[in-house]
């Protein structure tokens, strides 16, 4: 009896991050983590969901970014800095703000970038792993 294999069609991986700009590359390993943190601790203040949402956003973001290295080392280290930045960045607006947040945070506060720092070289990690699983040619089956 005969399978039918549903395949869907492949997706495109993103460049690796070193074919790119100095000035892109600076903007995605630096400002992007840092302004989502930014907007997710103003976030912070206003509404548990909307924090929520962000960290799953983030979260995806640390996936794909990682992505953009040819190996899990190299998605592990630019998890590193993005999740270091993210975490600092939901802190110091938060602080900013002068909004109490919505939800519980880790105590002492100064925990949640250490926390980010630890999630972001697993997202990373993973991304990288996922690429260099992808870029691998496969066996061909007789």
């Amino acid at each position: 009896m005969a399978t039918l294999a549903l395949r869907s069609p492949p997706v495109a991986l993103p460049p690796l991050l070193e074919a790119r700009s100095p000035a892109a590359q600076a903007v995605l390993i630096a400002v992007a983590p840092a302004t989502l943190g930014a907007v997710t601790g103003i976030a912070l203040g206003l509404s548990a969901v909307a924090y929520l949402v962000l960290n799953v956003l983030a979260a995806v973001g640390g996936i794909l970014a990682g992505l953009e290295h040819a190996g899990a080392r190299w998605g592990a280290l630019r998890g590193l800095l993005g999740g270091l930045l993210f975490g600092t960045f939901i802190l110091i607006a938060n602080w900013a703000s002068g909004m109490p947040p919505t939800t519980a945070l880790p105590q002492p506060e100064a925990l949640l970038p250490l926390i980010t720092l630890a999630v972001g070289i697993v997202l990373g990690a993973l991304g990288g792993l996922l690429r260099g699983r992808r870029a691998r040619p496969r066996p061909s089956r007789p």
